[in-house]
């Protein structure tokens, strides 16, 4: 589909940012500051390095096979079967991730909205909304994604804002009083799984009208996200400080203590749109790229016939895999940067190692 679907640089660069800040703004600095404390927004500098290189091996790849996505060209690569294992892996990998937010989803709108519905309720209607974007197409996701985009820019701004109102810089110090190991334990949880996620490049630069855009919007797009999280990690620590590292969702904390704190009441409310509207765009996008995962492996030509039997089993999985909130929180403090990293930064750098030296014994040979 990718000759009759097609998405600009801007609208690339507004899925990457809107994909990566979507779950990664209210769960990851609690997490962060778990171990990196007070010094835990200097950890997004070292991590935004695994984006940067997300950025060069996906674009690099592409330039070499235009018009394939990741586990197309992986066959190329690394031969049929091994492609068909890195197919199986990567369809594996996006269940897994799929499953999760929708289950980061459900016990979010029904802790903050919904206590008294069930959890698979909103998790349905979440994904019906999400299968009916993926049906649209890739273009009509990043056409929407730019109006949500300024919605939740114009819902975002202002609590940043009165966050910094209520803020106390002297939360802050002392600056690297525990020197630098605290601030890569900080890094890992969005070195290995956030920051990277970039790599989605492999399945949307097929999509991208001007490929030359592609360096130019991935970059913006990375240093957005990086100011951005700074941010509001540093504003989380200046208004909750050491209690940060102790809360699920800390910057919702923040927010609501804003509104308890200053004249306004329930902004947790726009916390809440934050959230759906950013998840709704992230688990479309992983949607798209799973069915389109699924349909390479098995040869479909219209990853559109199967995105409603993919939505179902992403819904099981997400009652199925974690059995309460306490396994998903240790699940994505412990095991996701590890599992993320392995496939969001290692196995791509690796098809890139792999198909250089080949090239270079083609060479050699002529």
């Amino acid at each position: 589909m990718q000759e009759t679907e097609k998405i600009s640089g801007t609208q690339l660069g507004f899925l990457l940012i809107t994909f990566v800040i979507s779950t990664i703004i209210l769960t990851v600095p609690g997490i962060m500051v778990m171990f990196g404390m007070q010094d835990s927004w200097i950890s997004i500098i070292p991590a935004s390095l695994t984006g940067l290189l997300s950025i060069y091996v996906m674009i690099t790849l592409s330039k070499r096979y235009p018009g394939l996505t990741l586990t197309q060209y992986g066959s190329k690569i690394v031969g049929k079967w091994l492609g068909r294992l890195l197919g199986i892996n990567y369809i594996y990998y996006w269940f897994v991730s799929i499953s999760t937010i929708i289950m980061q989803h459900s016990g979010f709108v029904n802790t903050l909205l919904l206590p008294k519905s069930p959890p698979i309720v909103a998790s349905l209607t979440f994904l019906i909304l999400c299968s009916i974007a993926v049906i649209a197409g890739i273009e009509v996701i990043a056409r929407c994604n730019e109006f949500l985009t300024v919605i939740i820019l114009f819902f975002l701004i202002p609590l940043l804002i009165l966050s910094a109102v209520q803020g106390d810089a002297n939360q802050l110090k002392p600056i690297l009083g525990e020197g630098m190991i605290p601030v890569l334990q900080g890094a890992v949880s969005p070195a290995g799984g956030f920051m990277n996620q970039l790599f989605i490049l492999g399945w949307l630069l097929p999509y991208l009208n001007q490929p030359k855009k592609a360096r130019k919007a991935s970059l913006i797009a990375l240093a957005s996200i990086s100011v951005l999280i700074i941010t509001v990690i540093l504003l989380t620590i200046t208004v909750l400080g050491p209690l940060t590292g102790k809360l699920t969702y800390s910057f919702l904390s923040v927010i609501q203590y804003i509104g308890i704190a200053g004249s306004f009441e329930r902004l947790e409310a726009l916390a809440v749109s934050i959230w759906v509207l950013g998840c709704f765009v992230k688990v479309s996008v992983s949607l798209f790229i799973l069915c389109l995962c699924v349909s390479h492996l098995f040869g479909i030509r219209n990853y559109r016939d199967i995105v409603l039997p993919v939505a179902l089993l992403s819904l099981i999985g997400s009652a199925w895999i974690f059995k309460n909130a306490s396994e998903l929180l240790n699940y994505l403090a412990f095991t996701f940067p590890l599992l993320a990293f392995f496939n969001q930064s290692l196995l791509p750098l690796s098809l890139l190692l792999i198909d250089t030296i080949k090239r270079k014994m083609r060479q050699s040979l002529l």
